[in-house]
């Protein structure tokens, strides 16, 4: 038997990435390895993960599963853009912070940035496209993230009135979905009703009990040209696509994405909560999702982390706060020795 390099008994706040995948989710992928079944797309998991999506959005619907978020970003950003077209996004994106300039570099796509309060790009905040000004990149796509970098989560109807406004000014929508799941369970919808609206999806599996699977679900083909090519030409077309697929039908065929994804959140909630009581420690943002912004004491949160048993990231978008991610998998004793962790630094 092979034992782990790592201590299976800890777990950290600082990514959602950091946890495992979960037992059915592995549990699809051994179904999945069983004889021979056409490559590149053509298997039975990702024609019925298709179904499912098409269940969703329509007849009209088609899905490119992909390795990751950045790649699912890319492909789409890429296939919904023009050559003279930029992306509308907000300063806090991650396609602006995080993804080391992946869409500029790989898809050659500028980003038009903008400061949007709570992380939510509210219509109000549109630039529109002028055909007449021929000196700079046209906004051609506004990119938004549900769950947003900042926890917070956009309704349907504040995405449905945001789609509309997006539309009505000419533009498409695009949604980054990494944390759609958390999103969908923070207002006890679908992850379907939460995207209403959205033009193209990057639908998140990973940070929610996959190995490493996502999608680029295209709502509307009017949206999109080249989606297939795009993704093969960015890297992100699986040969064993039947391993990526059944993770995804794992996930979103039934309710597995729901149960994750609220235990994520609950447990988001409760440690905020017991940070709350802190003295000195304050949590300015309602937590929505799965994500909370404390701010401690100035040297509190590089003490505790000095500790090897926690992890977690200051997080530059809020200055003196930082950023803690529960999972899927967060146990309420990785609570409580946290919340032990920076008492015991408060002094």
């Amino acid at each position: 038997m092979i034992s782990p390099l790592h201590d299976a008994t800890q777990y950290h706040f600082g990514s959602d990435n950091y946890a495992g995948v979960h037992p059915e989710v592995l549990e699809a992928i051994a179904v999945a390895n069983g004889g021979h079944v056409l490559a590149y797309g053509d298997d039975p998991y990702t024609q019925h993960f298709q179904e499912v999506v098409r269940g969703w959005f329509g007849e009209q619907t088609e899905v490119f599963p992909v390795f990751n978020g950045t790649g699912a970003n890319v492909v789409s950003l890429q296939a919904m853009l023009p050559r003279w077209g930029t992306a509308l996004c907000t300063t806090a994106a991650h396609i602006n912070t995080d993804e080391q300039a992946a869409p500029e570099r790989v898809g050659g796509i500028k980003l038009l940035p903008v400061e949007a309060p709570g992380g939510k790009l509210l219509p109000e905040l549109l630039i529109e496209p002028d055909p007449d000004d021929v000196h700079r990149a046209s906004p051609q796509v506004v990119s938004v993230s549900n769950s947003t970098e900042l926890g917070t989560v956009y309704s349907p109807e504040e995405f449905a009135r945001l789609a509309e406004a997006v539309h009505e000014a000419g533009m498409f929508l695009h949604l980054d979905g990494s944390r759609l799941s958390n999103a969908a369970a923070a207002q006890g919808v679908t992850p379907a009703e939460v995207a209403q609206g959205a033009d193209v999806i990057s639908l998140g599996g990973t940070k929610n009990g996959a190995l490493g699977a996502e999608a680029v679900i295209v709502v509307n083909p009017d949206a999109v040209a080249g989606t297939a090519y795009l993704r093969k030409i960015t890297t992100q077309l699986a040969s064993k696509q039947r391993f990526v697929s059944a993770q995804l039908l794992a996930l979103f065929e039934g309710d597995l994405w729901r149960r994750n994804a609220e235990h994520a959140n609950g447990q988001a909630r409760e440690l905020g909560r017991r940070l709350a009581e802190l003295p000195g420690v304050e949590v300015p943002l309602e937590i929505e999702a799965n994500a909370v912004f404390p701010v401690l004491p100035e040297g509190v949160a590089d003490r505790v982390r000095a500790h090897d048993t926690v992890r977690f990231y200051d997080w530059p978008p809020m200055p003196g706060a930082v950023r803690l991610m529960a999972s899927w998998d967060t146990p309420d004793a990785a609570i409580e020795h946290l919340v032990d962790a920076i008492r015991a630094e408060l002094g």
